[in-house]
């Protein structure tokens, strides 16, 4: 049985792997910083990094929210009632305009071929 952590503290995780100013520095000049959430600050990530310009955090969180939102609207069978109400040029409903395209197709008669010989 393991009777001691990787690491003896909290402030030690982050010396050694937390995001700070001066890290972020190293980077390249156009890096962005993003984290899934939820952060611990000043542990994973410091506050002036979090909230700096280069943090696209806040925009993250709030794609991710719209993201899950579609899925569930998707599960949900919300695209296939979307696709049914929608409306094409001559004002049927998608639904309206294959009903009519397989009643067509059905009613079209191929000639009988003819008997080779």
């Amino acid at each position: 049985r393991q009777m001691a952590a990787f690491f003896p503290s909290l402030r030690e995780y982050a010396v050694h792997y937390g995001l700070t100013r001066k890290r972020l520095s190293a980077a390249r000049p156009d890096a962005i910083v993003m984290h899934p959430g939820p952060m611990n600050r000043g542990i994973e990530i410091a506050s002036d990094v979090a909230d700096g310009t280069r943090s696209l955090i806040l925009d993250q969180v709030a794609n991710g929210l719209a993201v899950r939102m579609a899925v569930l609207y998707l599960l949900a069978g919300g695209s296939a009632l979307a696709q049914a109400q929608t409306r094409t040029e001559t004002g049927e409903t998608l639904e309206q305009r294959r009903d009519k395209a397989n009643r067509n197709t059905a009613q079209l008669a191929l000639p009988e071929p003819v008997p080779a010989g």
